[in-house]
């Protein structure tokens, strides 16, 4: 069955994984996928950039330093010399072992669990090279029906789309803007990643009547619990979105406290 971004009329709210769910296991490895699976994940956001080989690998920074045992950055390095860093250790010792996946493997295992990927683009040095990989990983059917290419560079994302026929994209959001779906049409893109900090009702109501899909980005809950003492309670604002079915995902670090949250307020 394919693999859906947005929920429909009927269809379950999407819960997905920051980096995988990254409260719990090392970001963007696959313990990380298989925790966010286990908590009710059915989707996960991941890093990706580029090998010195042209190889795309999950990893948020441009280097390796801060998520394993190797320095240096990734696009200087093979990807048979990354695939032999310790990605885990780092987080905890019942994690060593676990290695910077590349993008090809972690589809493999997004397939296996039934899982959609928010695939954000970090590459800055060589995005030709990037999308002559991706068409190859898009070619086939099974990967590109559960990719969702993101970006804060809207222009890039415009430019995936119209070189990979069939490729979803969605635009990262941490703004509000004063007219959204101008900036969906400008970019052609599928869904808006918007943070809850500026998530908008009548926004949402606007994007979701044309056919957008959104995420919502709710972060990890300590934040949320400072936004509460500082006087900003969004829960309000969540309730009637998901009442409405506003949003097709609801992302964060912790997704057994977005399954909390979601059962709690729906």
């Amino acid at each position: 069955m394919a693999f859906s971004f947005h929920i429909g009329e009927t269809g379950p709210l999407h819960l997905c994984g920051h980096r995988g769910n990254s409260i719990a296991a090392p970001e963007n490895t696959f313990a990380a996928l298989r925790s966010c699976h286990a908590e009710g994940g059915r989707s996960c956001e991941i890093d990706t950039v580029l090998t010195s080989d042209g190889e795309i690998i999950v990893l948020h920074d441009l280097s390796v330093d801060r998520t394993s045992d190797g320095t240096g950055p990734a696009r200087t390095l093979t990807a048979a010399e990354i695939a032999k860093l310790d990605a885990g250790s780092w987080f905890g010792p019942e994690f060593a072992g676990e290695r910077i996946p590349t993008l090809t493997d972690f589809l493999m295992l997004a397939r296996e669990l039934d899982m959609g990927l928010e695939i954000e683009v970090k590459e800055k040095v060589d995005l030709d090279g990037y999308i002559r990989e991706l068409k190859k990983i898009a070619a086939a059917p099974a990967n590109l029906e559960r990719m969702m290419m993101i970006s804060f560079d809207h222009a890039s994302l415009k430019r995936i789309k119209e070189e990979i026929p069939g490729i979803l994209t969605g635009g990262i959001a941490h703004e509000r803007y004063g007219d959204p779906l101008a900036v969906v049409k400008s970019a052609n893109l599928d869904e808006l990643c918007i943070d809850l900090a500026v998530f908008d009702l009548d926004d949402a109501r606007r994007l979701k009547a044309e056919g957008i899909a959104i995420r919502c980005h709710a972060y990890a809950p300590k934040k949320f619990e400072a936004a509460l003492r500082e006087g900003l309670d969004w829960t309000e604002t969540l309730t009637t979105a998901f009442a409405e079915r506003l949003i097709d995902t609801l992302s964060g670090d912790d997704v057994a406290w977005l399954r909390r949250f979601v059962a709690e307020n729906s």
